[in-house]
């Protein structure tokens, strides 16, 4: 049980470390093309790797969290976060920018202030890219500042922030390499057959009956 509530922690840290980044790049321009690549996210709490499938309107990460992987799907199209648990054959749902008072939300990108100055062009990882420098404030008035560098795409390929939030001094680096544009199979933003849904009042309540019994045999 240990195993999973630290798994589940580390989940939903990554979760809200991802809507602040996503927040930046779909304010400035939302990518109009679909890609993959490999993003490597730093912050003072942790260091991840995942594997991101886009296409406009939803994205995939796939990563290990806590030796257990993970996939997050984000469906903006639907206003829906699903997280998986593919050795549990499980899946928790979150609604994105619908804030009345249930935990379980997360906050709507749009409800984030960006201000963005453009400083030049700059190769990354053999991309081309646009280097500005951004500002971001969440919709409690928490302020990150840093640079992004994008494609011509809308694609950030970097992003390094530093700020102050609820008193705390916070860095978030975020990194892609081995970018391709391609179609991408839209499969991959679904939930795949035989997954059951999580009960999840709140995210400090969750059903830990259930996740047990879908460990059952592991």
């Amino acid at each position: 049980m240990k195993g999973i509530k630290k798994f589940l922690f580390l989940l939903i840290a990554a979760m809200l470390c991802h809507v602040t980044a996503w927040a930046v790049e779909e304010t400035i321009q939302e990518p109009k093309v679909e890609y993959s690549a490999d993003e490597y996210m730093e912050t003072e709490e942790m260091t991840m790797q995942s594997k991101v499938y886009y296409a406009p309107g939803k994205e995939r990460r796939e990563q290990d969290m806590g030796g257990m992987k993970q996939i997050m799907i984000t469906r903006k199209d639907k206003g829906i976060t699903w997280m998986l648990m593919p050795e549990q054959k499980m899946y928790m749902e979150m609604k994105i920018g619908d804030t009345k008072g249930r935990n379980e939300d997360i906050s709507d990108y749009r409800d984030y202030k960006i201000e963005q100055s453009v400083i030049g062009e700059e190769v990354v990882n053999g991309v081309k890219t646009t280097k500005s420098k951004v500002v971001v404030a969440d919709p409690k008035g928490n302020k990150f500042g840093g640079f992004m560098w994008d494609t011509k795409e809308g694609i950030m390929v970097k992003m390094d922030t530093i700020g102050k939030a609820e008193g705390i001094k916070r860095r978030m680096k975020i990194e892609l390499k081995n970018l391709k544009i391609e179609k991408q199979d839209l499969k991959l933003f679904e939930i795949p057959p035989g997954y059951r849904k999580m009960s999840t009042p709140g995210l400090g309540d969750f059903n830990m009956q259930d996740m047990m019994k879908g460990g059952e045999g592991e």
